[in-house]
């Protein structure tokens, strides 16, 4: 029996960057205002190459086999180089690779992280062979042998595998961790309701948040107001820089990451926090404490570093625990010192 299964994308992940590629800034054909830009039909000298593994699938996967758990992880990837290294740095990780299938029409995803001399990047992104699991590819009677379903973000033709895998948790006494891209979370109300209603821990960044319950992410109580409404599992919202919040429906608690910490690289940074307070919440029942000070800790390690499977701590791994803030909740949702 698994202790985790977790579904998801796999992708190479190429990181470039260069001097030369100039930031053009206050410009209005670009959504964000700012650009990167560089002289086209030249050779640009590149400074720096980087190549690892990402996807959220993967990425999840890695964090919950190097806490100890016996984990296999669920995807499609390409016939070619790249899927052939997920597959080896996966078994590496003494993840177990058997519910991998490998699709001829479509290479494994890419995703080439550009950089200029700073913080900024651009992400090309090529979804690829992830996007094609189907039904079929699932051996169903195989993976009810565990007892949590990780499900990182998964892409919009994938919707009616994402219901079913939530449906066969339930039907098999399975828990299920559930972190929804905004394809999933543009469903119907009824479907997101019956599919939130069978989700034991519900992970959401800010913006994801206030889209779901279409409330300004600014409004924190009226957001869990309804998520505990339509959600009763836990219901853990990220903010980046500023912390996390999460709700059991009776409490919030609330931590921010440690401010020292070095920011290397924020990819995987949200796959890297949910897996860690997934990690402690199955190992202590459910203690939504530890799993706050795991799952920031764990980000923040992961962000040291280039990669979204670089730094992760381990089972054994020493670390400052972050102070939580845990208020209590009025019938209202109006949040109170303990």
């Amino acid at each position: 029996m698994y202790d985790i299964i977790t579904f998801g994308s796999a992708a190479q992940d190429i990181y470039v960057k260069s001097k030369s590629f100039k930031i053009l800034n206050d410009n209005k054909d670009f959504v964000t205002g700012q650009g990167i830009c560089l002289p086209f039909g030249s050779k640009i000298d590149v400074q720096d190459i980087f190549f690892t593994s990402g996807g959220g699938g993967a990425n999840v996967a890695a964090t919950f086999a190097r806490q100890g758990f016996k984990t296999a992880y669920c995807g499609a990837i390409g016939v070619d180089m790249a899927g052939l290294e997920l597959i080896r740095e996966l078994k590496h990780l003494r993840v177990d690779a058997k519910f991998i299938v490998k699709k001829k029409e479509k290479h494994t995803n890419q995703s080439i992280i550009v950089s200029a001399d700073g913080d900024d990047r651009t992400i090309l992104v090529y979804r690829g062979a992830s996007d094609l699991l189907c039904d079929e590819d699932i051996r169903w009677k195989k993976i009810k042998k565990t007892k949590w379903f990780y499900l990182a973000p998964l892409a919009d033709s994938l919707a009616g595998v994402f219901e079913k895998l939530i449906s066969f948790a339930k039907e098999n006494n399975i828990k299920v961790a559930c972190n929804p891209s905004k394809q999933q979370l543009s469903m119907s109300e009824e479907k997101l309701k019956d599919i939130f209603s069978k989700i034991d821990v519900l992970f959401l960044n800010q913006e994801e948040a206030a889209y779901l319950t279409k409330i300004p992410f600014e409004n924190e109580n009226e957001i869990f107001k309804k998520l505990d409404e339509i959600c009763p599992g836990i219901a853990v919202m990220t903010k980046g820089g500023d912390g996390v919040v999460v709700s059991d429906g009776k409490y919030l608690y609330s931590a921010l990451p440690n401010p020292d910490r070095k920011i290397v690289d924020t990819t995987g940074a949200g796959d890297s926090f949910g897996s860690g307070f997934l990690s402690d919440f199955i190992r202590y029942n459910g203690d939504i404490e530890r799993a706050i000070s795991l799952g920031l800790a764990n980000s923040a390690a992961n962000l040291a570093e280039i990669g979204a499977k670089t730094g992760l701590l381990d089972k054994n791994s020493k670390f400052d625990r972050i102070a939580v803030a845990k208020q209590l909740c009025t019938e209202n949702n109006l949040c109170l010192p303990k």
